[in-house]
């Protein structure tokens, strides 16, 4: 009995110290989680405090960008203002001119009616098709002339009308005979001088009256009569080159081109399309005022196309093909952004990853969305018509059918797949065929956390996966499974950002110089060849020539925070 008591006692000994040790674990416990709620709340506070910071950057910038918008508006309006100021001075000489004419039609009328009057014939030529003027002379008296000329507009301006102008005795006049009134020779031989005078236009054979049409030369006292000429050459030759265009019709393929709040300064600067052609993008934002960056760059891209002749398939999609694509990747909500820079197929082409910043494309998983679906264009020839959007009759679906799926086209697949409910959710998430077989990350992990599938609900995730794998085959799902097994893997998440490449002391000195430079990080590099990842090399033959993207270039997307 004493030594179960003592063992008893030793017992309880242990369990008091065992309970001491809890209690101290406890309150260790209680210290750490009081500590961590302090670290927290200062990381929220932090966290606060760069999103106020974003905010006034963005602030900053939308104020930098109103001041842009003021002062090319008010550029633009002293053009317009000095437009209609020159407007205002042709519609004053104008109106002179015709005060001036009405004036000396009247006075035409007065003398012809005085002419009339005391039977005195009038002969009207013109200064510019009369040469043998000593012939005419022999003939002058008791004749009045009425020298006239032509307008660039058609319209007659006389001189000064008087009896015996050119230089003859202005006294009164004797009228014609009785002999000469009753006699037609004397008009008639009047008439053959002037004939014979070399005047522009009349051949040397007789010509009947039916060959005189109006506006041709006349003797008679019609006013506002001019000599018809050929134009030859004055049509404009649509076939010519872009550099003889002329200032007009450059205008005209600017404002197609979508750039036509640029016309303004176009009419004032551009001489002819050799203007366009030799311009730098300095000149382009000094003298047109196109301080818009992809503005700019869509600019630069086509006069370059333009100078090496190039005829690439991207150039046939304009920017309103561009937002219906964005619906197509499922990326809608940057419509707005892409439409007002004007992005069209060529800029596609050639977009980097500073574009996508400015376009406020910052999550990495969107610019690897975009990524890919400039490859699947690429791969395509940029058809307008690659993407597939409606399900078809198909049993067995293939990757290189898949990586050709639309955002809509997705959601149709998880419908048939008994996951209806979910497929909303990839509404904006970027979800496309082609992030899905070319993106060596993209597993049934990350479908799952886009579709907002708890990670309790294994068997959902299961059943996801499952048919996730049967829809990218056994080969991409091997080279997933790979990529996933990497020591450098790191999971594809919604909130990874990305950040531009920040410049060393070193570069700060060539800013300026390289301001217009014209970068060459492409999202979706022209010539991307499947090249060794992780010690695997890629073999995607079967697709259509598709090659997935290395994790070299996913480095070059960005970093994640």
């Amino acid at each position: 009995i004493p030594q179960e008591l003592l063992s008893r006692t030793s017992l309880e000994t242990q369990k008091l110290d065992l309970m001491a040790e809890v209690s101290d674990l406890k309150i260790k416990l209680v210290g750490m989680e009081k500590e961590q709620s302090e670290y927290e709340e200062k990381q929220n506070k932090a966290e606060g405090l760069l999103q106020e910071l974003r905010h006034l950057k963005i602030k900053v910038e939308e104020l930098e960008n109103e001041r842009n918008q003021y002062e090319w508006k008010l550029k633009a309006t002293k053009a317009e203002i000095a437009q209609l100021q020159e407007q205002l001075a042709l519609k004053d000489a104008e109106i002179e001119r015709l005060q001036c004419q009405l004036s000396r039609t009247s006075s035409h009328s007065e003398v012809a009616e005085r002419g009339k009057r005391r039977g005195i014939p009038l002969i009207f030529f013109n200064w510019d098709s009369i040469y043998n003027f000593k012939e005419l002379f022999l003939f002058s008296r008791n004749i009045y002339f009425f020298p006239y000329k032509i307008n660039m507009d058609g319209t007659v301006v006389s001189d000064d009308l008087s009896p015996l102008s050119l230089g003859m005795d202005s006294g009164p006049q004797s009228p014609l005979s009785l002999e000469n009134r009753k006699s037609p020779k004397g008009i008639k031989k009047i008439w053959g001088k002037i004939r014979r005078t070399q005047s522009g236009n009349f051949p040397a054979d007789d010509l009947g009256l039916a060959e005189f049409r109006r506006g041709g030369l006349r003797a008679t006292a019609g006013p506002r009569l001019s000599r018809s000429k050929e134009t030859k050459g004055q049509k404009s030759d649509y076939n010519a080159p872009f550099a003889q265009w002329s200032t007009e019709r450059v205008c005209n393929w600017l404002e197609d081109f979508g750039l036509g709040q640029y016309v303004i300064f176009a009419r004032q600067w551009v001489t002819s399309g050799h203007t366009l052609l030799t311009a730098t993008p300095q000149d382009m934002e000094k003298e047109m005022g196109i301080k818009h960056p992809l503005h700019r760059k869509k600019l630069v891209l086509a006069i370059k196309s333009i100078n090496t002749k190039q005829d690439e398939k991207s150039a046939q999609l304009d920017h309103i093909w561009v937002t219906r694509w964005l619906d197509d990747i499922g990326l809608p909500q940057y419509k707005d952004q892409f439409h007002e820079s004007r992005v069209d197929g060529r800029m596609l082409q050639y977009l980097t990853v500073n574009d996508l910043l400015f376009l406020k494309v910052t999550s990495q998983l969107h610019h690897l969305s975009i990524k890919c679906a400039i490859h699947v264009l690429h791969i395509n020839s940029f058809n307008p018509h690659c993407l597939r959007r409606r399900p078809v009759e198909e049993s067995n679906v293939s990757p290189s059918e898949v990586v050709q799926w639309s955002n809509h086209r997705v959601m149709e697949w998880l419908r048939s797949v008994d996951l209806a409910e979910y497929a909303p959710n990839l509404r904006g998430s970027g979800v496309h065929g082609g992030l899905i077989i070319l993106e060596p990350r993209f597993n049934g992990d990350t479908l799952a956390m886009l579709l907002n599938i708890p990670p309790q609900k294994t068997l959902l995730r299961r059943h996801l996966t499952t048919n996730f794998n049967v829809l990218i085959g056994p080969e991409t799902q091997q080279e997933k499974r790979d990529i996933t097994e990497s020591t450098a893997y790191t999971p594809l998440t919604t909130t990874a950002k990305v950040r531009p490449k920040k410049l060393g002391f070193s570069h700060f000195g060539n800013l300026r110089k390289k301001k217009f430079d014209e970068s060459k990080d492409y999202v979706c590099p022209m010539d991307t060849n499947p090249g060794a990842t992780n010690g695997t090399q890629k073999n995607y033959t079967g697709y259509k020539g598709l090659s997935p993207l290395t994790d070299r270039e996913l480095d070059q997307v960005g970093q994640t925070d």
